[in-house]
């Protein structure tokens, strides 16, 4: 089978890993790809928003299965591009249409629809410009922190809490006129939520469905949950404290009545979705979905996956999930992710990374490019190192004895990820 992935960070570099595993498949490409990616599959200089371009590359390579890796062209409405076009009529498409994109592309959407299927998620109310004064008001009902989210993709900075209910006000006013651009044009006040976060993934069919198992990122640059959000910072899988109890019922309130709900919607959903969860006193409720996997995420939950992942996809897209073979590792996989010095300030690109005897671990690119023999940082996630262990104290052991073997100019790392989960491991 020949595949095209979209995508060039950690996360596709983590996906193309796994389905280079499979024996059923014939050929690798990725749209645009990175340095690490180029070792297992053949790069393809295609943005991911060229719908038209990679419609051409698929028929002009005969590719079986397109999978879309990052949001944007998720929501923008690849899947329905690729299926207009009558020369890939047989084309495998892992990613939801643009109807289910919907549950990332819009805040609001989404939490009309957890709380239409009773979905367990955080009181709100959606703000338009022309009911500022109710949002003010509203706001004035809740306790701080107080929870802001642009309705639409804002590239992960969209979301703001804040302590003083002054700036709220006033940041509420700021997006409201464009500060995120039209992502803003429509704001979502939430009820903060006090617990611990965690992230869960699906893999789903549109009627039947694998769990990927859980995560817990870790988003603030600093040690500590200090400093600025970035795009994550490090993972691990699985969370200590998802058990039987706790996974029980994450399956039963929420994953299941967001696939009936789907459903129910007429909405046909093949592909990943991300739940964005926080364990509040050993309750879970949604804090947002999305409809891809995570980065970091991906790079701890696809090592754990004992499958064929071609395979998975396969069903996936012919609607056979539920007879398919899965299965997850038990053992832990942390990865602790290098960035550019700056980041997620403003950084400079084009050093020289040098990989020196890596042993027992997985290295996962994200912003690297290959220049002549040379690789060099091209974004300010550069490198994952992701690691088994019995323990999570094994794994991350592992991670960080390997993170000494990757240097490059400003290298810049987390050297506490997981150590709040220490205690609660068991």
């Amino acid at each position: 089978m020949k595949v095209l992935l979209l995508g060039g960070g950690g996360r596709e570099h983590a996906l193309a890993w796994k389905m280079a595993e499979s024996p059923e498949l014939e050929k690798l490409y990725v749209a645009p790809g990175n340095a690490g990616m180029a070792e297992i599959a053949e790069n393809v200089n295609i943005k991911v928003s060229d719908f038209q371009g990679i419609a051409d590359f698929v028929a002009r390579e005969g590719i079986h299965m397109v999978v879309v890796g990052p949001e944007d062209p998720l929501v923008e409405g690849i899947r329905e591009a690729l299926e207009a076009d009558i020369r890939l009529k047989d084309l495998l498409i892992i990613g939801p249409g643009k109807a289910g994109a919907i549950l990332e592309g819009s805040k609001d959407f989404a939490k009309e629809f957890m709380f239409k299927y009773q979905i367990p998620t955080a009181a709100y109310m959606t703000v338009t410009p022309d009911r500022i004064e109710e949002g003010v008001g509203f706001l004035k009902t809740l306790r701080p922190p107080y929870v802001l989210k642009a309705d639409g993709l804002a590239a992960g900075k969209g979301v703001l809490i804040l302590e003083d209910l002054q700036e709220a006000t006033s940041e509420l006013k700021e997006m409201l006129e464009g500060k995120f651009g039209k992502a803003s044009q429509r704001v979502v006040i939430e009820e903060y939520l006090q617990g611990i976060e965690i992230s869960v993934f699906v893999l789903t069919d549109g009627k039947d469905y694998k769990i990927l198992g859980s995560a817990k990122d870790y988003k603030r640059i600093g040690e500590g949950d200090t400093g600025l959000n970035t795009g994550g910072m490090g993972a691990v899988s699985p969370v200590p404290f998802a058990d039987g109890i706790f996974n029980q019922k994450v399956e039963e309130k929420i994953i299941r009545p967001t696939i009936a709900g789907l459903k129910a919607e007429g909405i046909d959903y093949k592909g990943f979705i991300f739940f964005g969860l926080m364990n509040v006193e050993g309750e879970p409720k949604v804090i947002e979905y999305n409809v891809r996997m995570g980065d970091p995420e991906t790079e701890v939950v696809m090592p754990r996956i004992q499958a064929d992942l071609i395979q998975l996809f396969e069903a996936t897209a012919r609607g056979e999930l539920k007879t398919a073979r899965f299965a997850m590792d038990s053992r832990y996989c942390t990865t602790v992710m290098l960035v550019a010095k700056g980041y997620p300030g403003s950084y400079e690109k084009g050093k020289e990374i040098q990989i020196g005897k890596v042993e027992g671990s997985l290295i996962f690119h994200a912003g690297t490019r290959r220049e002549g023999e040379k690789i060099l940082t091209n974004g300010g996630r550069v490198i994952a190192v992701s690691s088994y262990g019995k323990t999570m104290q094994q794994a991350l052991d592992l991670s960080y004895r390997n993170v000494k073997e990757i240097t490059f100019e400003g290298k810049t790392y987390r050297g506490d990820i997981g150590k709040d989960l220490m205690k609660l491991e068991n």
